[in-house]
């Protein structure tokens, strides 16, 4: 069966959630506190996206390259995102949504870590919703270590050494991930990151200068109107009227 394109399991839409920082500075608070309020942002997109056409929501949490930062902040974060994980799951069961993170975890805290395979066991049964998480995420890493998998496979069709590709890719999961159709950036910046690369390559790009603290419903309602009105061929011709 074709992944590439989730037209019939709605639409997976990525997000670099950008700007919590800068969302507190602006207020005189902590950066941790912008990190807190970007929470409550995930929960109101989480609560949207479905009704919007979206079935798989991958959202950008922590890269690879954000430990660069000062490790007190990184600790803080951490312990954020292990309340959110412990507390989630029963309203998710509830709702359908599975979770799934994708990343590296040799380098997480080992509690962190636990409550993770406790949030993605727990879901492991819903079908809904698709959420997935990606923490010490590295788009090229993950590239990377797919190819080295991939050179254990023996096929010669183009076709199906994608397909494999994209199940290697999605293997914490256990299957391929639809690509990306549509790809938020909030916080005004206006690059990938090193995020979702091989999934991105025919996905539509939607920058805010929205921060993601203030991003809502509406803000992803807007992006998925504009999403529809442009023309996907995928370097096909347009068609014919």
């Amino acid at each position: 069966m074709n992944l590439s394109h989730s037209d019939l399991n709605g639409l997976h839409v990525a997000i670099i959630m950008d700007g919590s920082g800068r969302w507190a500075r602006m207020r005189g608070l902590e950066r941790t506190e912008g990190h807190r309020a970007g929470v409550e942002t995930v929960r109101r997109v989480i609560a949207a996206a479905p009704d919007l056409g979206v079935s798989t929501l991958t959202l950008h949490s922590f890269s690879s390259g954000n430990w660069q930062r000062p490790p007190q902040e990184v600790e803080r974060l951490f312990g954020i995102f292990e309340d959110f994980l412990f507390a989630e799951p029963t309203l998710w069961i509830g709702r359908g949504i599975r979770l799934s993170v994708i990343g590296r975890r040799d380098r997480l805290p080992a509690s962190l870590l636990q409550t993770i395979e406790y949030a993605e066991s727990a879901t492991g049964g819903c079908r809904n919703f698709h959420l997935r998480l990606a923490i010490d995420y590295s788009a090229r890493h993950a590239i990377l270590d797919a190819a080295r998998r991939m050179n254990a496979a023996d096929t010669a069709d183009s076709e199906a050494e994608q397909e494999l590709f994209a199940h290697l890719l999605g293997q914490a999961e256990g299957e391929a991930v639809p690509e990306v159709d549509l790809l938020i950036r909030t916080g005004g910046e206006q690059r990938l990151s090193d995020f979702m690369l091989w999934e991105s390559a025919y996905a539509e790009l939607y920058f805010t200068p929205r921060l993601w603290p203030d991003f809502t419903g509406e803000d992803l309602s807007e992006a998925l109107k504009e999403f529809h009105l442009r023309d996907r061929r995928y370097g096909a011709l347009a068609t014919a009227v």
